[in-house]
């Protein structure tokens, strides 16, 4: 009696120190990578979640940008930090569900090295042309395409994002050759697409609003599944003529394998309640961002499917990055 006695309470004693953890956690302010160029979808994303992050847990939230790679560097950071709580990562599709499928070889493996925390954003991305163009809808965008066989560039944020990935989906059902040019994040390639140095580019609303605002690029239809509320005029590709095209973007919270499950736990609730918030939605919004949350469970399982998707749609394509 004596002996199971002592294991009862070596055990309470084992999970103890996790439990104080959480409840004291965090002490310190925590890092929260961004893993694209300032600008963007998830670097607006990351602020907004940050900010109300900072004023419920007590201690400074700091985003740290780490673009390049096609999000791969940053996720890769957080994927090798300590897991005490004290670093997050904006993990988007394309290095957490896309890339594993696309690189032969990659520095980390999302579903073994990191732990989904809940859902961020659904990030609404719309196809952008220059004005040089002359298409003013996605059937005569196709046309010039087919005419001018790799003569049409399209930008992206890196090998392996998904306005990448929209690109080469979009060149297999359309059956045209556009030209892959990769940025480090959605910010530059929309800069050069307004300096005309690309024609294309599948940008998130949040990059392309002032741009579009401003007449510097014409925007011709919403790449998801449905239309943006704030600019219901404009098509998805699917019922512009393109059919069978849908990508749809998110964004959310991961920590390091091995993040104890009440941190864990703790962080979900305040994300979640976080992107309840009125003036998060709102700011979401207003960029073309769709604020959402999950339990680390529905997360989980939205991962799994989200990359059996899209390694579908990869072999399917023939896609390939060196």
């Amino acid at each position: 009696m004596r002996s199971t006695a002592a294991v009862i309470i070596l055990c309470a004693s084992a999970f103890a120190p996790s439990i104080a953890e959480a409840q004291s956690w965090p002490t310190r302010p925590v890092r929260l990578i961004s893993p694209f160029a300032p600008g963007g979808g998830a670097d607006i994303t990351s602020r907004a979640l940050a900010q109300k992050l900072s004023t419920s847990l007590g201690q400074q939230v700091v985003v740290e940008n780490r673009g390049g790679a096609g999000g791969m560097i940053g996720v890769d950071m957080a994927a090798k930090a300590p897991a005490d709580g004290y670093t997050m990562v904006l993990g988007t599709i394309g290095p957490i569900a896309i890339n594993p499928s696309l690189y032969k070889k990659m520095t980390y493996d999302p579903m073994r090295d990191l732990v989904p925390v809940s859902r961020a954003a659904n990030a609404l991305n719309v196809l952008v042309v220059h004005p040089s163009l002359p298409a003013k809808n996605v059937k005569e965008m196709i046309a010039i395409a087919k005419a001018r066989p790799g003569q049409m560039n399209y930008g992206s944020s890196g090998p392996g994002a998904t306005d990448h990935l929209a690109g080469e989906l979009f060149n297999v059902l359309a059956g045209v050759k556009m030209v892959h040019v990769p940025y480090k994040g959605g910010a530059p390639a929309m800069l050069d697409l307004v300096a005309g140095n690309v024609q294309v580019v599948f940008s998130t609303v949040s990059t392309a609003v002032a741009a579009m605002d401003s007449k510097r690029v014409r925007p011709l239809a919403m790449t998801g599944n449905q239309r943006f509320q704030l600019m219901p005029d404009l098509p998805t590709v699917a019922e512009a003529g393109l059919k069978g095209f849908e990508v749809n973007n998110w964004y959310g919270v991961f920590m390091p394998a091995g993040t104890s499950k009440e941190i864990v736990a703790k962080l979900n609730a305040e994300i979640v309640k976080a992107l309840a918030a009125p003036d998060v939605k709102k700011r979401l919004i207003e960029s073309g961002i769709v604020a959402t949350s999950s339990s680390p469970e529905g997360f989980t399982a939205y991962v799994k499917a989200e990359s059996a998707k899209w390694a579908k749609v990869i072999n399917d394509a023939g896609i390939t990055v060196e």
